[in-house]
């Protein structure tokens, strides 16, 4: 994992527990809005939406790390962010159950090189930060999707 220093998070939930993604990467926070599906495309994407003319592949992050359907009841929200792949940039959708605060984390509040299992895939694990009585996953968001599924997610997004 890539050393961390002193930044500042968007925190947010999913599945009921707290995530982090580093504020540089985030362009902007929608509520959720209709989104069109794209056929034959990953489970985990949900579809396509137009931000102000520009059109932005979805991706449900629940489906994405195995988590369970949201409830009927839960609405959530989309956080827009910008995905490196390669030499480009992407924006990219992820939807969340809901956004918490931008909060400004120390390296020293950060436990890197965390060990999950084997089984686990974590390289798009940043490290886990300790804030008081609650952790929260710092998450690289350039390392969520494989270059390879950037490109298939781009591709679909295109031919809609």
């Amino acid at each position: 994992m890539a050393t961390i220093r002193h930044d500042k998070y968007l925190t947010f939930l999913l599945a009921n527990e707290g995530y982090g993604i580093d504020i540089q990467k985030v362009k902007e926070i929608n509520e959720m809005m209709p989104i069109t599906p794209i056929p034959e495309s990953p489970e985990y994407m949900k579809g396509i939406v137009n931000l102000r003319g520009k059109i932005i592949p979805i991706i449900d992050l629940r489906k994405r790390f195995g988590f369970p359907r949201a409830g009927d009841g839960e609405k959530g929200c989309i956080i827009v962010v910008e995905i490196q792949s390669g030499n480009s940039k992407h924006s990219t959708g992820l939807i969340v159950d809901g956004v918490s605060e931008v909060c400004e984390i120390k390296a020293e509040q950060i436990e890197e090189n965390v060990v999950l299992g084997s089984r686990v895939r974590s390289d798009y694990i940043r490290g886990i930060a300790k804030l008081g009585d609650q952790v929260k996953i710092l998450l690289n968001i350039d390392k969520v999707l494989t270059s390879e599924e950037v490109a298939s997610i781009q591709e679909s997004a295109k031919q809609a």
